[in-house]
């Protein structure tokens, strides 16, 4: 079950939850620590690989608001937006995130740390954090428009952790918090689904062995849904591993005219993007509610071309029109994005203790290794997540 969350967020309380480690009340401090610098991977400019820089005097960061805690990182998981952000993808986008009145300078984001996975440790509280405490053991998919993880610390809002499974090392657990909030975001807040209505739900997933197809395929099966993937031949194997009980090879033939000859889908997650959207939507079930869901969309470009404002208005036109479009033929056309959401790992880390779901960690990487595992990610056809060990110990 969903953990309720308290916290006093700004003036916001949410609902409670109760730490595995400890159920009394507690307060916590935010005391200043006596460093100012730490070690991290930054960059100073959008670029290529060669941006990258280890730094051990990146400004250590501080606890804002009262709902905030810092978590000491011990692994960190890289996904392809790591690298499309390090080239500067979604600047304009995130510069406003950052700073929405633009008080700072052009390039205030400078020096940038990358990395939307962690696994770490709770090492201080602010004032308003009631169920979490130093030392907890956490981990959590990092907004893009904040610091990334890696770097020694993180500071995040309590809403965007959860406790770490008790079954994964913290390199296990880097793998897997930013795909899986993905994808929950698409199937669950865009796409409708849950444990209790996927029984009898053919589902197709274009590009079924990276990192969100691979959690996909998990979740899905959990949840008892019949699950179709499409891959390379060499992934086959590995798929099916995961739980998917058909697979269409995509350098096969052309895979539209091997997907039409099956039974029709309730519900499309495709992550690949392209021309697909020309022929998937006609695999979906009409008039029954089926639905495509996209995680590649033009929302970053265009806000990147055309500026915000421009970006925006250019978006709405284009989702609107291709809604109505489809939605005239019987299915519901969606983009889905990435939401950070403490309470949906809470719900994954109990799927994951129980043996449902295991993380795909393809390669691991120290923290010196950074720039090698950049270079692998920049290779594409991943076969789950590449994680870089930033610290050692645990508890």
């Amino acid at each position: 079950m969903l953990h309720q969350r308290v916290a006093i967020l700004n003036g916001v309380i949410s609902g409670p939850r109760t730490s595995p480690l400890q159920n009394q009340s507690r307060r916590i401090s935010t005391s200043r620590r006596c460093r100012d610098v730490m070690p991290a991977w930054v960059i100073d400019k959008y670029g290529s690989n060669d941006v990258l820089r280890f730094t051990r005097n990146a400004s250590f960061p501080s606890i804002t608001y009262p709902n905030e805690v810092m978590v000491k990182v011990f692994a960190a998981g890289l996904n392809p937006l790591d690298v499309s952000m390090r080239g500067g993808y979604g600047a304009a986008t995130l510069s406003m995130k950052r700073d929405p009145l633009s008080i700072s300078r052009s390039g205030s984001e400078f020096p940038l740390i990358l990395g939307r996975d962690v696994s770490g440790v709770i090492m201080e509280c602010g004032l308003g954090v009631k169920y979490f405490q130093e030392r907890d053991e956490v981990w959590a998919a990092i907004p893009p428009w904040k610091q990334g993880s890696l770097a020694e610390f993180v500071v995040l809002s309590a809403n965007e952790i959860s406790w770490k499974p008790k079954s994964l090392s913290h390199t296990e657990a880097a793998a897997m918090p930013y795909v899986a909030a993905t994808a929950w975001s698409a199937l669950v807040n865009t796409g409708g689904l849950s444990k209790d209505n996927c029984g009898n739900k053919r589902i197709l997933i274009l590009g079924g062995s990276g990192g969100v197809g691979t959690f996909a395929i998990q979740l899905l099966k959990a949840w008892g849904a019949h699950v179709t993937v499409t891959c390379s031949q060499n992934a086959e194997q590995f798929v099916r591993g995961l739980g998917a009980d058909h697979v269409v090879d995509y350098t096969d033939g052309p895979v539209d005219v091997s997907l039409s000859g099956l039974e029709k889908f309730d519900l499309i997650l495709d992550n690949v993007g392209g021309d697909t959207e020309r022929w998937a939507l006609g695999l979906l079930k009409p008039w029954s509610g089926s639905k495509y869901v996209t995680l590649v969309t033009p929302f970053m470009q265009n806000t990147d071309r055309l500026g915000v404002a421009d970006g925006m208005m250019q978006t709405a036109a284009t989702v609107a029109s291709k809604a109505l479009k489809h939605l005239l033929r019987g299915v519901h056309y969606r983009w889905g994005f990435f939401a950070p959401s403490g309470p949906a790992l809470d719900e994954i880390r109990d799927m994951v203790d129980k043996g449902q779901i295991r993380p795909v960690v393809e390669e691991t990487f120290s923290f010196c290794q950074v720039p090698q595992a950049f270079q692998k990610l920049e290779k594409g056809h991943a076969r789950g997540k590449t994680v870089v060990r930033v610290s050692t110990g645990g508890t």
